[in-house]
């Protein structure tokens, strides 16, 4: 195996996720390319990391196949690992001849285009996703387990700057925490009246609040951030996710729900806590954050509210 492409077309926290999976690659065979199959809302992130070689753009390739098989054979991509399945480019992976296509036993048209299969069910696993991401290199002949705690030397995300005027941003003696309050319905989110709790118990004398949020997020959260004039920055629908990414590689700490900006800030190395429901498939075991500094709480059901603000801000003032 020379050029292995990691195929994940989903959000920015799947993304995330399965960057170890390039790291791992890396480790066990150093001489491999690693190319990452993405689109373009996840560009920014897959292009920061240490491990990845190459973006393949799977915007690019709508309605036209035959772009999409011509780009395979040109690039000389001789393996394939399904990390998010998809019905197309399992296709097109057999039609352009490459050599090895991993994908799982329980999508029955990898059956039909894949030629090393991984025995693994995500829905019925109590590992995280990180770690079912993982599993499927056991189609490359890597059969690693790891523990939660080791997976953070794998994202590749270290060496990232700040341009000057974002930086200029950042308190330089305070702590730097952006609250990122929704979740472009990815997840079930934390209310807006408890993160007005959290807010406005927080010590501004030590704190420097930031809310971010997309451009459409910002029109949901104008008239709520307003409220919190002079105890808060407003940051929604003002970066683009590069700049987003280095901000918050360059900050404190992030609180948010299950969503991609609190995996990114544990992956960068800063204080990351994620707020859970407990519910099947969409808890912490299975979408936690992880990171040296990443930490979760999770409610007692599936109500996410039941999250007191003060059981937030215990953790908060831990950081501090």
């Amino acid at each position: 195996m020379q050029h292995i492409l990691i195929s994940r077309t989903d959000a920015i926290g799947d993304v995330v996720l399965t960057l170890p999976v390039c790291g791992l690659i890396k480790k066990y065979m150093p001489g491999v390319k690693v190319s990452f199959l993405g689109n373009s809302y996840t560009r920014e992130i897959i292009t920061a990391s240490v491990f990845v070689d190459d973006f393949i753009n799977y915007d690019d390739w709508v309605g036209d196949d035959e772009k999409a098989v011509r780009q395979l054979v040109d690039m000389q991509i001789d393996t394939i690992i399904h990390v998010f399945p998809k019905n197309k480019i399992a296709y097109l992976a057999l039609k352009a001849g490459i050599d090895n296509r991993v994908g799982t036993t329980n999508r029955i048209y990898h059956w039909l285009y894949c030629n090393k299969l991984v025995k693994l069910s995500r829905k019925n696993s109590y590992l995280h996703e990180s770690q079912l991401n993982i599993k499927l290199l056991e189609g490359i002949g890597i059969d690693v387990n790891l523990d939660l705690k080791d997976i953070p030397q794998y994202f590749g995300l270290n060496s990232l700057s700040l341009p000057s005027e974002l930086d200029e941003m950042l308190a330089k003696d305070k702590f730097n925490l952006i609250i990122h309050p929704k979740s472009r319905g990815s997840s079930k989110e934390w209310s807006l009246e408890r993160y007005a709790e959290l807010i406005n118990m927080i010590d501004l004398n030590h704190f420097k609040i930031f809310i971010s949020g997309s451009q459409k997020e910002k029109a949901i959260l104008s008239e709520w951030v307003k409220g919190f004039e002079g105890r808060v920055t407003d940051l929604t629908g003002k970066f683009s996710l590069r700049e987003l990414l280095h901000f918050i590689a360059k900050a404190d700490g992030l609180i948010a729900a299950s969503t991609g900006p609190v995996h990114l800030a544990a992956a960068l190395g800063i204080n990351a806590l994620g707020l859970y429901p407990n519910s099947a498939s969409i808890n912490a075991r299975r979408w936690g954050p992880i990171g040296q500094k990443a930490s979760f709480i999770q409610a007692e059901t599936g109500n996410i509210n039941q999250i007191g603000a003060d059981k937030v801000m215990y953790i908060v003032t831990q950081w501090k």
